[in-house]
């Protein structure tokens, strides 16, 4: 046992400060069982504190506990109702477990009515509640009265192009910067919005236009060199990348990896490469590592991503998976992708979906679960230096993020990578009827728009209640079927801490 754990135990339940502070503690630091016993002991001894509530709450919350959260969080509001954090919390917990939140957010907001992250929290609710045209209008009211506010103009971009706007969704932003055109904060937003997005004719307008009304700035020349790039345009991007050597940004370096890969210079771009996975951003690089090493035959990418455990499907026993799919479909509330996802011709839900309390989700997640802690259990040994082979096992799975995607006739996931996880998935509850490989899952051919054609290294066909867990940093994609629907969840298992 660690030693924060050992102090967490060891702290006087009986002194209210101490064990709200541990409480935090353990939050942080992911200890939150060790945690929730000692506030249990706490509350006995001062059962009118309200902060020790709220900890047992939030830390209820970050085991994907909404359930026993909000009954904590109902209860320090009810000690302390004039705590604007508590009451922003409690409408979080509401919004996240799938349950009606919008009044929660608005006594949030009557606490504190400038609070950008609870203003947010009240859009999302409306989206859930009422739809997402619902919340372009209510972002729209916000953003009147603060027409540079960034967060809101992020959100509102992403829900009209959700929406289906694909003309004018940037129009918020463009009123902005007509008031502010030397705001680089705007510029920096919308510009770094776009470019993930694979909108690189757009954002390359903006870099020019921006750079002659804001003036020289090193955010345009480096996403200048970034959309040149993606756009083919070999030569300036390759004048550009050179101006940039001194900036040592992974984001930046990634996508010179990206381009050298695209001009067919392997062994330069696994050398750039190879130089970032000993730096902060590691796990960007991986991906385009294995791509270089397989096509210059070097032994390495099987190292890599060749072991077979570490690919691991998972045939669930799931009774009630009619009734998940029809919880799943009523939640995909959007008409269109979301604006940098890998979705191509469906949509995504919103939000963490294994914080929900419907009993549906509560029984996939436990199963999910299970799956992942045997997935685990199997891994090849440790190895320091492997990214995939070098966490801890001992730890609870958590995760770092769940949805569901619903695609429909031609739809199809692009080739992608998932950096910020540990491992990745694809669970399947509905699917169209298609010759195979009409929307199986491919394993390891890299981004189409690289133009690099490797073969995959496994493919897997998809059936109901078949969970496929794989690196996060495993190229990954689908095939597309002509019709019907294919209804899955996704998730991202989150690196042990």
């Amino acid at each position: 046992m660690s030693e924060l754990a050992l102090a967490i135990r060891r702290t006087d339940p009986s002194d209210p400060v101490s064990a709200y502070n541990a409480g935090l503690k353990a939050l942080r630091q992911g200890f939150e069982e060790e945690g929730l016993k000692l506030l249990e002991a706490a509350r006995r001894a001062a059962p009118a504190n309200a902060k020790l509530w709220q900890v047992a709450g939030l830390l209820h919350r970050k085991l994907d506990e909404l359930a026993p959260a909000i009954a904590m969080l109902e209860e320090a509001a009810r000690l302390d109702p004039r705590d604007p954090l508590i009451a922003h919390t409690l409408a979080r917990a509401h919004l996240e477990a799938g349950l009606p939140s919008i009044r929660h957010f608005q006594a949030a907001r009557r606490l504190a009515p400038a609070d950008p992250d609870v203003l947010l929290g009240l859009v999302a609710a409306v989206e859930e509640e009422v739809g997402p045209k619902a919340a372009v209008e209510t972002l729209e009211l916000l953003i009147a009265s603060n027409p540079t506010w960034i967060a809101g103009l992020e959100v509102l971009m992403r829900l009209r192009w959700q929406c289906g706007d694909r003309d004018g969704f940037t129009a918020d932003y463009e009123r902005a910067l007509s008031s502010e055109p030397r705001n680089i904060a705007l510029w920096r937003s919308l510009i770094l919005a776009l470019v993930p997005a694979d909108q690189y004719e757009r954002a390359l307008e903006l870099v020019l236009r921006g750079r002659r009304e804001a003036g020289p700035h090193l955010l345009f020349d480096a996403n200048e060199a970034v959309c040149r790039a993606e756009l083919g345009q070999s030569e300036q991007a390759e004048t550009l990348f050179a101006r940039l050597d001194e900036l040592d940004d992974p984001k930046i370096r990634v996508r010179q990896v990206r381009h050298l890969l695209r001009t067919g210079r392997p062994a330069e771009a696994a050398a750039l490469a190879e130089s970032m996975t000993k730096k902060p951003g590691a796990f960007f690089f991986w991906p385009y590592l294995s791509i270089a090493w397989r096509l210059l035959d070097d032994p390495r990418w099987e190292w890599l991503e060749g072991d077979p455990r570490l690919v691991g499907i998972y045939d669930l026993d799931l009774p009630s998976i009619d009734a998940l799919a029809e919880r799943l479909r009523a939640l995909h509330r959007t008409t269109h992708q979301p604006l940098e996802q890998s979705v191509r011709g469906g949509t995504q839900t919103q939000g963490i979906l294994f914080s929900r309390i419907e009993p549906e989700i509560r029984s996939l997640r436990a199963a999910v679960v299970r799956a992942v802690e045997a997935h685990i259990a199997q891994l090849p040994a440790p190895q320091s230096d492997h990214p995939q082979l070098g966490e801890p096992r001992d730890r609870r799975v958590r995760f770092a993020g769940s949805w569901s995607v619903r695609l429909t006739g031609g739809g199809h996931h692009a080739n992608h990578i998932h950096p910020a996880g540990w491992f990745s998935s694809a669970l399947y509850v509905a699917l169209p009827e298609a010759e195979p490989p009409a929307g199986w899952l491919t394993l390891g051919v890299p981004q189409a728009e690289l133009g690099i054609a490797l073969p995959p290294i496994r493919q897997v066909e998809p059936k109901p209640g078949r969970l496929v867990l794989f690196p996060s940093t495993l190229w990954h994609g689908t095939v597309p079927f002509e019709a019907g629907e294919r209804l899955t969840v996704a998730f991202d298992v989150a690196r042990p801490i």
